[in-house]
Formats: structure tokens, sequence, C-alpha cells
């Protein structure tokens, strides 16, 4: 009669302290608020497929503790669990935003340099550049194309400053693409023409006729 009055009482503290277990809301707030902050910092615009992962994350542990709101024995251990780590990724993601902001600003100072470097050069090949009939157009379609660049350029700078470095990116190397294009084009043209100024001109010679030049018969 006690083991069995022991068992029951076993059973029905087992039952109050599981359906006393409380959602770990303020491991759940910490992860929320860390998540918040790696937002705050961009994360969701330079490491997206990172961020992504840890909002799937965070949503898959808000469907488990739903359905242990539904059970007769609750247990949030694994979930506490879950949460820690989750929040101490969430925190990782800031540091890791600001240093990919850094390598961003780096990769598009070093283009931009170049991109400078390139147009300068350009400048100085278009004037060089052969105006000949058919070469008059395409040197015009060449230098709109040198003006919109220098447009680009001056605009880059700006966007750094603003933070919208992912767009200060995609612009620096669209204009470093288009001037590289426009500097190999120019020194085949110079290179053709010059080669064509410096041609040998080909003399033909006339044979001479050898009956005139027979001594004479005595």
């Amino acid at each position: 009669m006690k083991k069995v009055l022991f068992a029951m009482a076993v059973v029905v503290m087992a039952v109050f302290m599981g359906g006393c277990a409380k959602v770990p809301q303020a491991e759940l707030d910490a992860t929320n608020a860390a998540i918040e902050k790696a937002k705050a910092a961009e994360a969701n615009v330079y490491l997206a497929p990172a961020f992504n992962s840890v909002m799937d994350s965070l949503n898959a542990i808000n469907a488990e503790i739903e359905a242990n709101k539904g059970k007769l024995f609750k247990n949030f251990s694994d979930v506490k669990v879950k949460l820690s780590a989750l929040e101490n990724e969430a925190n990782g993601l800031v540091s890791k935003t600001e240093a990919r902001k850094d390598s961003i600003k780096g990769e598009v100072n070093a283009t931009l340099s170049q991109l400078q470097a390139i147009s300068a050069e350009n400048e100085t090949l278009v004037k060089k550049a052969p105006r000949g009939k058919e070469g008059k157009a395409a040197i015009e379609a060449i230098e709109s194309e040198m003006a919109t660049i220098t447009t680009a350029t001056a605009a880059i700078p700006e966007l750094v400053k603003n933070g919208n470095l992912l767009d200060a990116q995609t612009k620096v190397k669209a204009a470093y693409t288009q001037a590289t294009s426009i500097n190999e084009e120019l020194k085949t043209a110079i290179e053709k023409y010059t080669a064509k100024q410096h041609r040998p001109v080909m003399h033909r010679t006339t044979k001479k006729n050898p009956v005139s030049h027979r001594p004479k018969r005595k």
C-alpha cells in the first residue's frame, strides 16, 4: 500500500513539476535582443545567408516551444541550450558584419584608385587616337562613355561615406570594367594606325634592257 501511495505521489509531483515548467522567456528575450543588434549592424544586408540561418533557427525554436506548451510533461531544457547558442551566434554576427564592411571599403578604395589611373591614361590615349572619316564617330562615342565613367567615379566616395557600400562596390566594378575595355580599344586602334604609318613603301624596279647594254661590234 505504501509503495502504491509513493508511486502515486511521484506521478503527481512529476505532473506538477512538468505542468509548472515555464517558457524560457528570459533566454528568448536575450536571443531576440542579440538578433536585433545584428540587424542594426546590417548583418541582414552584408551577411544575409548567415543572418537568414539565425532567423530560421529562431523560428524552429519558437515552433518547439509551442509544441512543448501542449504537452503534459513540459521540458524546456533543450530549448534553453539552443537559445543560448543562438544568442552567441547572433552576437558574433555584429563583429563579422563590421569586418565585412571594412573589407568592402578596402576593395572599393583599391578599385577606385585603379579606375582613376586608367581613366587618366584613357584621356591621354584618346588624344592620340586616329580621327579619320571612320574613326571620328568611334572616338566621339568613346568620349561619351568616358564622360559617363567620370560621373560615376565622382559619385563613389559619397556612396562610401553614406554607408552604401554594396552600391559603391557594384558601381566601381562596372566603371572599372568599362574603362579597361576603352583602354584596350584605344591602344589597339593606335597600334594599328602607327603600324600603317610606318609600313615601308615598296618601289618597283625597272629591269634594264640587256640588249641596250651589249657592247658594240667593231
